[in-house]
């Protein structure tokens, strides 16, 4: 973790977890601090993040097909029946991975650009819309969409690619394999992105450094 910046609304001081990422919150005031070409600019405020249970916070680590991550940022969303989280994991080889966590479920992926040229996510990159039920193939797999959602950022903290303004809205299609593995699609004002990764449970991601959470024990293993 690299310190020394101060916040330029509050004057505290904001830890820069990822150098190589252009946008970090000030835990204190909940601006919204960009970084370029050396300089720093305060570019608005985001929502103070709503009570979590989560065991994962700043600075947790996690491990995924033989590599560690550090999660560096997160955003919280939120939709019409509930939220969830997406915690952005900076990896030792220099690639970012998203971890998203639901209700205990927890979904890890990397981006795959080159699936948005495949028919069915080029369309919904074009701005149509996916239904639960459709299906595409990636190589021999084919994946069904489970979930639609309409979602809105909530708020955010630590470090990220993107500007988190308060009430961002995206539409998010999680699809599943029968094999276990997973594709998100994200589109948010134009833009699209195609994750693919597989949905595990918190003990197979090998954690370390969890958040205390009362009446719960962080098992050994997870320490």
């Amino acid at each position: 973790m690299q310190s020394g910046l101060s916040c330029p609304s509050c004057g505290a001081a904001v830890p820069v977890r990822s150098a190589a990422l252009p946008y970090v919150t000030c835990s204190y005031c909940q601006t919204l601090i960009r970084r370029e070409g050396g300089g720093i600019e305060a570019i608005g405020k985001v929502a103070v993040l709503p009570f979590d249970v989560s065991p994962l916070q700043l600075g947790s680590t996690v491990g995924w097909r033989g590599a560690r991550f550090t999660l560096v940022g997160r955003v919280r969303w939120g939709w019409e029946d509930g939220s969830w989280n997406e915690w952005f994991a900076e990896g030792a080889d220099g690639v970012h991975r998203w971890l998203g966590e639901a209700m205990g479920s927890f979904l890890i992926s990397e981006e795959r650009p080159d699936l948005l040229d495949l028919p069915p996510i080029r369309a919904f990159a074009a701005g149509e819309p996916l239904n639960p039920g459709a299906t595409v193939m990636v190589g021999e797999s084919l994946f069904e969409a489970s979930d639609v959602k309409h979602a809105s950022c909530l708020g955010s903290e630590g470090d990220l690619p993107f500007m988190t303004a308060i009430g961002t809205a995206i539409t998010s299609v999680d699809f599943r394999s029968p094999d276990g593995a997973a594709l998100s699609l994200q589109r948010e004002a134009g833009d699209a992105s195609a994750w693919l990764g597989e949905y595990l449970e918190l003990g197979q991601l090998a954690p370390a450094n969890l958040r205390a959470i009362e009446g719960w024990a962080i098992p050994a293993e997870m320490r």
